[in-house]
C-alpha cells in the first residue's frame, strides 16, 4: 500500500465527525464504521476476524481501520492457525474483479482461447525483459499458455515509451505492431483518440506493480517480473489456477 493514500486516510478520518446512530433502526455495521470515514462507502469496508477492526479497500489498495475511524493499519494480516496471509488472498480477489472489468478488446492477446492457461501480462514496450518474454511468445503459446498484454510505459504519460505504446495500440495489426516495437523497429502510426493506454497504465498503479513485465495469474497471484516459458508453466502447474 502506497504511504500517501494511508495518510489520506488518516487525514479523512480526522475530519470526520461522530456518527448518531438510530436506536429505532439496526442498521447495517458497515454504514456505521462509513460515517466515521470522509468519502468511505459501506461497500468499501468488510468485517475482519479481529472484532473492532474493519478491512477498507481502495482499488485493490487494503487497509485496516478501527470502527471509530481514528485509527488505520497498514500491513498484512495473518491467520496464524493455518499461516495463511489473509490481505495477499483478498488482493488477489480484487486483482481478478479489476482485470475483470477489462474488456478483452482492449488487451492484446496471443495465444488460442482454448489454451488450459491464460494469465495477464503489464508490459512496457521499450523494457528488456519485457522483450526478452515477448521473443519467447511462442513457446508460451505451444505449452498452452495464453498471454493477455495489457500496455503499461513505467515512465508515464508524455514519454517516449508512452508514446510508442499508444502507436502499437493505433496500428491496423497491433500484435504485429506491438512485436515489431519490441524488436526496436520505429513505428509510424499516429496516437489515436480513446486508446486505452491511459485506463490500463492506472491500473497498474493501483496495483502497486514493482516493474514489468508484471504476470498475474487467473486466480490474482502477481508474479513480479520474467519468468521463462517452462518455469511459468510449473507456477500455474502448481498453484490453483481456474482454466
Amino acid at each position: 500500500m502506497t504511504l500517501k493514500w494511508l495518510l489520506g486516510l488518516l487525514a479523512l478520518s480526522a475530519l470526520a465527525g461522530p456518527a448518531c446512530a438510530d436506536p429505532a433502526s439496526a442498521p447495517d455495521a458497515r454504514v456505521e464504521v462509513a460515517k466515521h470515514i470522509k468519502g468511505a462507502k459501506p461497500e468499501d469496508l468488510r468485517a475482519t476476524p479481529i472484532a473492532g477492526i474493519w478491512e477498507y479497500t481502495h482499488g485493490t489498495q487494503i487497509a485496516y481501520v478501527t470502527a471509530d475511524g481514528k485509527y488505520a493499519i497498514s500491513g498484512d494480516l495473518f491467520d496464524l492457525g493455518s499461516s495463511a496471509n489473509l490481505t495477499e488472498a483478498r488482493r488477489r480477489d480484487l486483482r481478478v474483479r479489476e482485470l475483470a472489468g477489462i474488456p478483452e478488446d482492449q488487451m492484446l492477446i496471443f495465444g488460442s482461447p482454448d489454451a488450459k492457461y491464460t494469465v495477464t501480462v503489464f508490459t512496457d514496450v521499450d523494457c528488456a525483459y519485457c522483450r526478452k518474454l515477448h521473443s519467447q511468445i511462442a513457446e508460451y503459446n505451444r505449452l498452452g499458455v495464453r498471454v493477455r498484454y495489457l500496455l503499461y510505459p513505467r515512465t508515464g504519460p508524455a514519454t517516449e515509451s508512452w508514446t510508442k505504446a499508444e502507436q502499437v495500440w493505433c496500428s491496423p495489426d497491433r500484435n504485429d505492431a506491438l512485436t515489431r516495437a519490441k524488436l526496436g523497429q520505429e513505428l509510424k502510426t499516429k496516437a489515436c483518440p480513446n486508446n486505452p493506454v491511459a485506463r490500463t497504465y492506472a491500473v497498474g498503479r493501483d496495483f502497486e506493480l514493482q516493474g514489468t513485465p508484471s504476470i498475474v495469474l487467473a486466480n490474482g497471484e502477481m508474479l513480479d517480473g520474467y519468468e521463462p516459458p517452462d518455469a511459468l508453466l510449473q507456477r500455474l502447474k502448481e498453484s490453483k489456477q481456474p482454466h
